[in-house]
């Protein structure tokens, strides 16, 4: 979100090459800006801690989510219809899983939603986003970036949205610091640790609790 507010790939290709075109790199702030963020789980509440720091005003869509919970109202965060949040969002990000519902999600008639002005990050699950739809939205200038840390198709090959100076992509790497990448070894131990010792484990997915079958 910050990259494309300030168009940072794109004014440092052109700097490498030789240019120095501050006009061209004009970009915008996010202070009093819109963020709209698709799913308000843990990560999505952690996006939410962070952009109000840059000032910014927080809408979510979550249908999981109650919106009287205590957990939002300390967000400040107004839950709103995917279509409200589309309209309005100065940046949409998605933080879903994927799930039959969520496939294909974003696509060109969503992103005709959006404000011609406002940019999509993507860096929950690739499939969650026609792409097909998504270039042509860019195309047509119906949205003004986009931001991809994740593909339908992993690795992709290179396509049309790899040619657009106004999208940034990156290949899968939102977890990948030396901090994220230790949490996750710490936390398989402590729950290899607990199965062993008799108790559940606490870190799961798509699968009942493990725990250590009786003798």
């Amino acid at each position: 979100m910050l990259a494309l507010a300030r168009r940072i790939a794109a004014a440092d290709r052109d700097t490498r090459a030789g240019g120095w075109n501050r006009q061209q790199f004009t970009g915008v702030e996010l202070n009093g800006k819109v963020l709209g963020i698709v799913g308000l789980g843990r990560i999505g509440r952690l996006v939410a801690e962070r952009a109000r720091a840059f000032g910014m005003t927080l809408v979510a869509y979550d249908p999981l989510v109650d919106p009287q919970s205590a957990a939002v109202r300390s967000l400040q965060v107004r839950l709103v219809g995917l279509e409200e949040l589309l309209a309005t969002a100065d940046c949409v990000t998605c933080h879903l899983p994927l799930v039959a519902e969520t496939r294909a999600l974003f696509n060109y008639p969503q992103f005709a939603l959006m404000k011609p002005t406002a940019v999509f990050v993507n860096a929950a699950r690739g499939e969650m986003v026609d792409e097909a739809g998504l270039l042509r939205a860019l195309q047509e200038g119906r949205l003004a970036g986009a931001a991809l840390d994740v593909r339908a198709c992993e690795p992709p090959e290179r396509d049309q949205l790899a040619a657009m100076e106004q999208v940034i992509l990156t290949p899968h790497i939102g977890a990948f610091t030396l901090e994220a990448q230790e949490r996750v070894v710490a936390a398989v131990c402590r729950d290899v640790a607990a199965v062993l010792s008799g108790e559940p484990a606490e870190n799961h997915a798509n699968f009942a609790r493990p725990q250590r079958q009786s003798d």
